[in-house]
């Protein structure tokens, strides 16, 4: 086996290696399971091969020596040139590289009829088994494997009755609609849809926590109760300059990232009905009193059922706080179309060091999640850190008001 790096006219021999230098997290290009040559390499997009019977270049910028595309969207007649096979049991003899390729190819090994020692599936019994079934096999379901990008349909789940024990029903059926059903809709979508990735950091909240003690007098005078949030949300807002694809949604149909230059904050919000998220609007625009009066106002109209839709609408980033439940840290779950999502967590005192001292300080975590496929690792890192500076040394924040 040989490792390649895809050049234009390069020849890609059963079994190789392609690797692109562009191909971001994971170089590794897929192996070769034809020979070919590599006719042209666009810019941005990788090497785009030509094999038998057809070849592509894929958006990460590998070559895929096969058209896996070809096999999935191909309209399989009805005839019987595949044959009928079932493997015993569901049983399959075949190495990882046998399995790897009837992934890669949409093949259900086993459908496979094996030719090898001992009934083993061989690669080149897959090989002709995807042939089989491009050119009209019997098994149109053959094609579709769980490499397949988007799935079928799951079934949905049926859970029967619990029998009565001594004429006594032991459980309780409550309809799962309303709002507690869109809650579950849009965390599905999210998690199906967004790379998840949480990075979780501590916070020494010691010297915002006696700004705030300072500060929470005069916010009573003027009828505001201060708390941590419009900090937090004006530390947000200032990372958030720093690190603007943060601010910013996919627009899957277009190809697009784009990145909001307005700042409107999503407060998740739990409620006797569930969670809701209203939106204070343009909060690099208000003061912390202001942004703390809307806070509370928005909070208000939640718990009481009285949100109208502009107040739910808009939001470029959410912040979800867990301070009051307790509990280490969370792994927020993305307010999807968003990119990211900040968990507040509780604030507890704790030993933290302090130049060459161990003293005891009010320590917070703080867990980002973000979508993988728009923000890297360090790019997400480097924004919770910027929020943690701002939070650790709120002087400095106070120079961003």
């Amino acid at each position: 086996m040989k490792v390649h790096s895809t050049q234009v006219v390069d020849e890609l021999a059963d079994g190789d290696i392609s690797v692109s230098a562009s191909a971001g997290k994971g170089s590794e290009g897929p192996a070769a399971t034809a020979v070919g040559d590599i006719k042209e390499v666009l810019p941005g997009m990788g090497p785009m091969v030509t094999t038998a019977p057809a070849a592509k270049a894929t958006s990460q910028g590998v070559a895929n020596v096969v058209s896996m595309e070809a096999f999935r969207q191909q309209t399989v007649s009805p005839v019987a040139a595949v044959g009928e096979y079932s493997a015993p049991g569901g049983k399959v003899l075949a190495t990882p590289a046998t399995r790897k390729l009837a992934r890669d190819l949409g093949v259900d090994l086993t459908r496979v009829r094996p030719s090898g020692p001992g009934g083993r599936v061989t690669k080149e019994d897959v090989r002709q088994y995807a042939a089989r079934l491009q050119q009209g096999g019997a098994e149109a379901t053959a094609a579709v494997s769980s490499a397949t990008v988007v799935p079928a349909a799951r079934a949905p789940v049926s859970i029967p009755p619990a029998p009565a024990v001594g004429g006594e029903v032991l459980e309780e059926r409550v309809p799962f609609r309303g709002l507690r059903r869109k809650i579950a809709e849009k965390m599905q979508q999210s998690k199906n849809t967004a790379a998840h990735f949480t990075f979780v950091e501590e916070c020494d909240c010691t010297a915002l926590k006696a700004l705030r003690e300072r500060l929470k007098d005069k916010a009573a005078a003027e009828g505001v109760k201060l708390t941590y949030l419009p900090f937090i949300a004006k530390a947000v807002v200032a990372a958030l300059k720093k690190h603007p694809l943060l601010n910013s949604a996919l627009d899957e149909a277009s190809g697009e990232i784009v990145i909001r230059k307005y700042y409107n904050l999503g407060i998740a919000t739990a409620t006797e009905q569930g969670l809701v998220v209203p939106v204070v609007k343009h909060v690099d625009r208000r003061s912390l009193l202001d942004i703390a009066r809307e806070i509370e106002r928005l909070s208000t109209a939640a718990r009481s059922g009285k949100l109208v839709l502009e107040d739910l609408q808009g939001s470029t980033f959410t912040i979800t706080s867990l301070g009051a439940q307790g509990g280490l840290f969370a792994t927020p779950i993305i307010n999807f179309p968003e990119v990211a999502i900040l968990g507040v967590h509780q604030m507890k005192r704790k030993p933290v060091v302090r130049g060459e001292q161990i003293v005891i300080g009010d320590v917070m975590l703080l867990s980002l999640s973000f979508d993988h496929r728009v923000i890297d690792g360090h790019v997400g890192a480097a924004f919770a850190y910027d929020v943690i500076g701002y939070l650790e040394d709120p002087d400095r924040l106070m120079l961003e008001l």
